[in-house]
């Protein structure tokens, strides 16, 4: 609907109302910088020419209005409660806010637009939502965290991430289950320190980023295309799966690093909770394991040998897709020679 000058614009102001957030030193400059970031962000929903697109939009304004209207009200009364009979009421006020911010980042159980609103979403709007989106309601939580709601938080997100993934055909629903379950490693690595989270964040981002440049060449959006696409290239389905499994997390690949750092770390703070997100985690990884599995014993019934090295992507994606599939080996042995 827009030029690409326009929706440039509406992506420098989307990251302008982040940073306002970040920086911000009161809590009305945090939620005005929230609120700089959606009005930037709505208009790269919009598309009148598809009516899931329209769905989409309609469902997240009214989703994040609410939030950022709860997280007004919340700050308000937290502004005059130390000198009224509100003081006792602080506890809960900041559950309060931290459900807002839980909310607006799709966090359970806060998380049931997040999905809905994926599915009318184009990769590279998606792509937004799943990873710039996060920046700002997680570095004001970590102003605010209560810890025993997070900690609940932390577990349901994993688990609705682990269970909501099953028998998905959709690839952007199952990339915003896979989101909703790294929120709650990435929530856990903040309850460590904030080095950890910027740790996980970008690995994240990173491997997010090798997987959805795929899709978006591509064309894809359904596993069936994934099947039939990628029988052309078998050197094409062999990096996209392994990137599904590194974005599960399975060793070697690089998506194991952030989880085996933030394992370490919860090893000594919180045993229940590391052993409790490694149990659920792995209900993720048996469905990437379970796809990728059924992907590479399918035989075509072509012989395809001349196109067996035929690979179309670019340098960047081949780049991202080796750092995703093969980064925790190169960082290895980089450790060893250093």
């Amino acid at each position: 609907m827009f030029n690409n000058l326009t929706n440039f614009m509406f992506l420098l102001t989307l990251m302008l109302g982040s940073i306002i957030s970040i920086s911000s030193n009161s809590w009305l400059g945090a939620w005005m910088g929230l609120e700089i970031n959606l009005l930037a962000f709505i208009p790269l929903l919009t598309n009148f020419k598809n009516l899931t697109s329209t769905e989409s939009f309609t469902e997240m304004f009214i989703v994040q209005a609410l939030a950022s209207a709860t997280l007004l009200f919340t700050i308000l009364l937290l502004s005059f409660s130390s000198n009224s009979m509100l003081f006792e009421f602080n506890t809960y006020l900041n559950i309060i806010l931290n459900s807002s911010l839980l909310m607006k980042m799709g966090a359970a159980p806060f998380h049931s637009w997040f999905p809905e609103v994926m599915e009318g979403l184009t990769w590279i709007t998606g792509f937004i939502l799943m990873t710039w989106q996060k920046i700002a309601p997680m570095m004001i939580l970590s102003y605010c965290m209560s810890h025993m709601f997070i900690m609940f938080s932390i577990i349901l997100s994993i688990f609705v991430g682990s269970i909501g993934g099953f028998n998905q055909t959709n690839l952007r629903s199952l990339m915003a289950y896979s989101s909703i379950n790294h929120l709650g490693w990435m929530l856990s690595s903040i309850l460590i320190s904030l080095s950890h989270w910027l740790v996980y964040y970008i690995f994240y981002t990173i491997i997010s980023l090798s997987i959805i440049s795929m899709f978006y060449q591509f064309n894809i959006f359904y596993f069936n295309q994934v099947f039939s696409s990628m029988n052309q290239s078998p050197v094409i389905k062999f990096l996209m799966f392994c990137n599904l499994l590194s974005l599960g997390g399975l060793p070697p690949f690089t998506g194991f690093l952030p989880k085996w750092i933030i394992i370490q770390s919860l090893s000594s703070m919180n045993m229940f909770l590391m052993t409790t997100m490694v149990m659920l985690t792995l209900i993720t990884l048996f469905f990437y394991i379970r796809l990728t599995y059924s992907a590479f014993m399918i035989q075509s019934t072509q012989i395809m040998w001349n196109k067996m090295f035929h690979c179309n992507l670019t340098k960047m994606s081949i780049l991202l897709n080796f750092f995703s599939s093969f980064g925790l080996i190169l960082i290895c042995f980089i450790y060893m020679i250093l």
